[in-house]
């Protein structure tokens, strides 16, 4: 949150800082549509079959899939402002 923060310190990045965390991006990107793409299959066909209980566990998969997937992406890029810094 403290990126957010209007008064906190500026920090300006390199193109190649910028492309770091733009490639970090990029690459968990493409695994959350995986991810997506792969479970949203499997929810159709539970679906289609009327087994509700495993659409319910495949829905709560492909969430805590993505939330998982989107806090490591933000603890990749944290990683990468950090030794840019310091």
């Amino acid at each position: 949150m403290e990126r957010l923060q209007p008064d906190g310190p500026k920090v300006t990045l390199t193109d190649e800082q910028r492309a770091a965390l733009a490639e970090v991006d990029e690459l968990y990107r493409s695994k959350i549509a995986e991810k997506e793409v792969f479970l949203g299959d499997l929810i159709v066909k539970a679906q289609a079959a009327g087994n509700y209980q495993e659409l319910m566990e495949l829905e709560d998969q492909k969430r805590r899939e993505i939330t998982r997937l989107e806090e490591k992406r933000e603890h990749e890029k944290d990683k990468l402002r950090q030794e840019q810094q310091g």
